[in-house]
């Protein structure tokens, strides 16, 4: 009798996290990016649940490992899962999960595309180059799927961060929607049709999960304009299309940093191969891009999903940048999730640390390999963000 209740409740339970899962996009969420190079610890996710976030885009590619790429073993050659690495990813997903924060799990790396910044600061197109390698891939996603498979932590699996078969195209980053579109038209079922390797993935996840929502970023490194060559969304209805928003990259990016004559946001800035004013309604216009290609596919918009977004703290314009991308998002009811909370690798989008250069023990853990040490608390530029969560 004891084991019929037993049963009976565990079943009970998977149901009721099944549709927790279910409904979890239904309306706006809004949370942060975890890029960090040490496994994110309790008190991580409390103090970001803390500021009111609710999901937490996951990524573990720069996390210790015995292998030479962490849970993959081996990017070149894939096998099977890092029995070691699973474990420790499966640990920060309780830990996420005791502290009320759904997961999104974001690899940078899949078998035959090794994240650049792994790679020695070298693209990696192999997987785009040549299609067989599309199956190390499915393999890849079947066995992460089948291992995580009912953990309550997980609110969908982000296929791979910034994929961008068109880089060793001829198809210029940013070519108007024309261009887009027929240069996608010679590439369809080829090795850079990314919406065809997106169908292959959801295909083997659904054999072995019908439940688990599946994210799918844009190409061209999940550029708001990239959905723009896609003629619809894929069949499958619990799909998130997602884009991230870096826009313009002159102004946001490190480089900018260290520039005699920095780029200013409001501002004329480079984007594409033009100089162009760049302010509130030009990051209104080009973040409605995104919105109106799923509005003529078909797509809810409560399944479009702004997966990263941010700007270089010290540049001059970042907060009024950011409250002007926000504004944008939130005026269209879209998830999305800041980069990044307390990034132990890169200062320069952690907002809590204001514009002030972060102490030089920050420095020193990170080539020690120790935690970092730096008390966070909120400043005026991270306010503006966690007003919103």
């Amino acid at each position: 009798m004891l084991r019929r209740v037993v049963f009976i409740s565990l079943i009970l339970f998977s149901c009721f996290i099944r549709a927790e899962a279910a409904s979890f996009w239904d309306s706006p969420q809004h949370g942060a990016n975890s890029f960090n190079r040490l496994p994110p610890t309790q008190e991580y996710f409390d103090a970001l649940a803390a500021y009111g976030a609710t999901w937490v885009r996951l990524s573990y590619d720069k996390w210790p490992s015995e292998g030479r790429d962490f849970l993959l073993d081996n990017a070149d050659h894939y096998q099977s899962l890092n029995g070691a690495d699973l474990a420790q990813l499966k640990a920060v997903l309780d830990r996420a999960h005791k502290a009320n924060l759904k997961v999104v799990i974001a690899p940078l790396s899949l078998p035959y595309m090794r994240w650049s910044q792994n790679n020695n600061g070298v693209f990696d197109d192999r997987l785009w180059s040549d299609k067989n390698h599309w199956n190390d891939a499915n393999r890849f996603w079947r066995d992460l799927a089948t291992a995580l498979k009912g953990h309550p932590a997980i609110a969908a699996f982000n296929l791979v961060n910034e994929p961008a078969p068109e880089r060793k195209s001829d198809l210029k980053e940013h070519a108007d929607t024309d261009e887009m579109v027929q240069w996608y038209k010679k590439q369809q079922g080829g090795s850079r049709d990314l919406r065809l390797f997106y169908q292959s993935l959801v295909k083997t996840i659904r054999q072995v999960d019908q439940d688990v929502a599946v994210m799918l970023d844009a190409g061209w490194y999940a550029a708001a304009d990239a959905f723009s060559y896609w003629p619809s969304g894929l069949e499958d209805t619990n799909l998130l299309y997602s884009f991230h928003m870096y826009e313009p990259y002159d102004f946001t990016s490190s480089p900018n940093i260290k520039r005699e004559n920095r780029y200013v946001y409001p501002g004329n800035i480079p984007f594409g191969e033009e100089l162009m004013p760049w302010g509130r309604e030009q990051v209104d216009s080009y973040l409605s891009m995104p919105v109106e290609w799923a509005k003529k596919s078909g797509v809810p918009v409560n399944r479009m999903v702004m997966g990263e977004f941010g700007c270089a703290r010290t540049i001059p314009g970042c907060g009024e940048y950011l409250k002007d991308v926000l504004e944008a998002a939130d005026s269209r009811n879209l998830h999305w999730a800041f980069y990044a909370f307390r990034e132990d690798s890169w200062d320069q989008m952690d907002y809590e640390l204001g514009t002030k250069k972060v102490h030089w023990k920050y420095w020193d853990a990170m080539e020690n390999g120790e935690p970092d040490p730096i008390k966070r608390e909120s400043s005026e530029l991270f306010d503006i963000i966690r007003k919103r969560l």
